[in-house]
């Protein structure tokens, strides 16, 4: 099938309050995620795999280490005109104001459409872990003479009232959407579960510019609460991709068929991180057909001079001496002495952990210093005063800082 002309958007600008404090001098899409990636490395490869090279990475909240990681880690061509990706913040030609949704953000930038002049505009969110062939979701949506392609899957129906719940009919046709609806219709003949929007949308580009010109006069400025909700209702050609049919080249048998994540609370970006891990994990991230890009090695690497290490990834430029590591996972330039236990815990970039600590269900941000002999993730009320402790029980330390006195090397 010819592949239309495609233009990207990728919404970027998320607060994350839930993540907090990984969040707190970071937007969401920037948190570190895994060894080597950020949580916005998984949309981009995700397009770049699916050769759709131009990208424009809108941004808002805290956005400065987002746009050096793209600075630093996405030039696509510096030859070609239409391969890049691009990093615009608020236009504001409507007024002072930054973002109010997710409409308004492409609204702020239709000149960029226009100007392009592309067949197909795609809008997808950058919050996500997993892996998508984009190409795909639009053949499908060419196939069905679709306006609009909202991606889909199923969850169970407790969890429904955080999406966009989809009624659909036996063509995939959306005859019905409620966004983030208190009492969520169940799928036809599966009660338990909900068809839900995944955020990543694909409008004809006349489709597009209209539905948004009319939302911006309305007043309206979000995707699922307003712009697809309208065009359903006016019986607009709104079609739902049913994800799980999403076919990823070099998958392993194990692997869980449409694995995708929404990280946006500790407890959830914790358990993705475990997905990781093991031989069979729900995730294998190391696809060579479908990789996940990542931001280059530019440290040494790792240095083990001994150490007890059960089902954990560790990054670049790591020193481990006599540690006893299990079910964790340790990113870019970790220092790690003697005697020192993790376990069940994400210890980020430039972090040094001190002889005879002890770390249960913690995560260290970044260019942390652990002082000698310090535990933390086992008694909540002293851990209080210089941790964040999540609701689920996870101890977070903030990025930058000391716990304990310490002796640097």
């Amino acid at each position: 099938m010819a592949h239309p002309k495609t233009l990207a958007f990728i919404l970027a600008g998320g607060k994350g309050e839930r993540l907090f404090p990984l969040t707190a001098f970071r937007s969401k899409p920037s948190v570190p995620f895994g060894g080597r990636y950020r949580i916005v490395d998984f949309v981009l490869s995700n397009l770049v795999n699916s050769q759709i090279y131009s990208i424009y990475l809108l941004v808002q909240y805290k956005s400065q280490s987002l746009i050096e990681h793209i600075r630093r880690n996405w030039v696509l061509s510096s030859v070609m005109r239409d391969h890049f990706v691009t990093v615009v913040p608020p236009q504001m030609r409507m007024g002072p104001e930054w973002f109010q949704g997710t409409s308004d953000a492409v609204f702020q930038n239709r000149v960029i459409i226009n100007e392009l002049n592309p067949d197909l505009v795609l809008v997808f969110g950058a919050d996500h872990i997993y892996r998508m062939n984009v190409r795909q979701m639009i053949d499908f949506h060419i196939q069905s003479g679709a306006a609009v392609t909202v991606s889909a899957r199923p969850v169970p129906l407790s969890e429904a009232s955080a999406f966009g719940v989809i009624v659909a009919d036996s063509d995939n046709r959306i005859r019905g959407f409620q966004e983030k609806p208190a009492n969520p219709q169940p799928m036809a003949g599966n009660p338990g579960m909900a068809y839900v929007s995944m955020g990543n949308y694909i409008f004809s580009k006349t489709v597009l510019i209209n539905a948004i010109t009319k939302a911006q006069q309305l007043k309206q400025h979000d995707f699922g609460a307003h712009v697809i909700p309208s065009l359903v209702e006016e019986g607009e050609r709104v079609f739902a991709y049913d994800f799980a049919k999403n076919d990823i080249p070099g998958m392993a048998p194990y692997e869980e068929k449409g694995y995708w994540r929404d990280v946006g609370t500790i407890k959830a970006f914790a358990e993705a991180h475990k997905d990781l891990l093991g031989d069979c994990p729900p995730f294998e991230i190391n696809n060579r057909q479908w990789p996940i890009h990542n931001a280059g090695a530019h440290v040494a690497s790792s240095k083990i001079i001994s150490a007890e290490i059960n089902n954990s990834i560790i990054a670049d430029g790591a020193v481990i001496r006599g540690a006893r590591i299990s079910n964790s996972v340790l990113r870019s330039n970790v220092v790690i002495d003697e005697d020192v236990e993790i376990e069940d815990s994400i210890i980020m970039d430039n972090v040094t952990i001190k002889k005879g600590a002890k770390l249960h269900r913690v995560i260290i941000d970044k260019f942390n210093a652990i002082a000698e002999g310090e535990v933390i993730g086992c008694d909540a009320d002293k851990d209080r005063f210089f941790c964040h402790i999540d609701g689920c029980g996870i101890a977070i330390v903030p990025r930058g800082g000391t716990v304990g006195k310490i002796t640097r090397l």
